[in-house]
């Protein structure tokens, strides 16, 4: 899951954006609306959090900006202006959700996981396949009943290949959706995690490698490679 955080406050922006990734989720920051435009131009996310009094471009006019996508991000208000006029005129804007600071952070995770579910994309909350079953919402992920100790960007990386499965996703594309802006596009870092993914998966493995193409997950008797 790729999130956009949009706070001009630099400080909650960063507990914000550390947060969010110990919940295994891949979070690009923005601190005013012509960034957050810039990058919602540049990359897919699906759900962005959203401070209204944003510098640049007004968080009410990126909102609409949002909406009117095609392809768009669930929208998730989260500022001072806390009212029940704030939040009836943030929802009438398309915002999906609205929630006024202070809040605490695990309800914010759960809503930004229920915004994702909402997604017109988004598939089944427990994810299946090869004998995997992947919970996103409960951090827990299984194989044949068997209980498997992931860490952040392992737990991530599966849930991306899940969802695209069968079909395979490129380094390129893992990085996109597991990953963040930050991260070195040249690293080797997608090989290194798939290979210690592969390991705590066990045998027989499921995850294949197609050269050219990417990796995807299989069940044992359809592996190519």
């Amino acid at each position: 899951m790729r999130i956009l955080v949009v706070e001009d406050e630099p400080s909650l922006a960063e507990v914000l954006t550390e947060g969010l990734r110990d919940q295994a989720m891949a979070v690009d920051v923005a601190h005013d609306g012509l960034t957050a435009a810039a990058k919602l131009d540049l990359y897919g996310y699906d759900v962005v959090v959203l401070d209204r009094d944003l510098p640049g471009i007004h968080g009410d006019t990126l909102c609409q900006m949002i909406t009117e996508r095609d392809d768009r991000a669930m929208v998730l208000m989260l500022t001072a202006a806390g009212s029940p006029g704030d939040r009836v005129s943030g929802l009438t804007l398309g915002a999906d959700d609205y929630l006024a600071k202070p809040f605490h952070f695990l309800e914010l995770v759960l809503r930004i996981r229920a915004l994702a579910r909402r997604r017109p994309s988004a598939r089944a909350r427990t994810l299946r396949a090869a004998g995997v079953e992947l919970d996103p919402a409960r951090r827990t992920a299984t194989r044949d009943g068997r209980q498997l100790d992931l860490s952040v960007k392992e737990f991530a990386l599966l849930e991306a290949l899940l969802r695209a499965s069968p079909s395979s996703l490129s380094a390129e594309e893992l990085l996109e959706q597991v990953w963040d802006e930050n991260v070195d596009p040249f690293t080797n870092t997608v090989a290194v995690t798939v290979g210690r993914l592969r390991r705590k998966l066990g045998s027989p493995p499921i995850i294949t490698t197609t050269p050219g193409v990417g990796y995807r997950i299989a069940a044992p008797a359809d592996e190519e490679h």
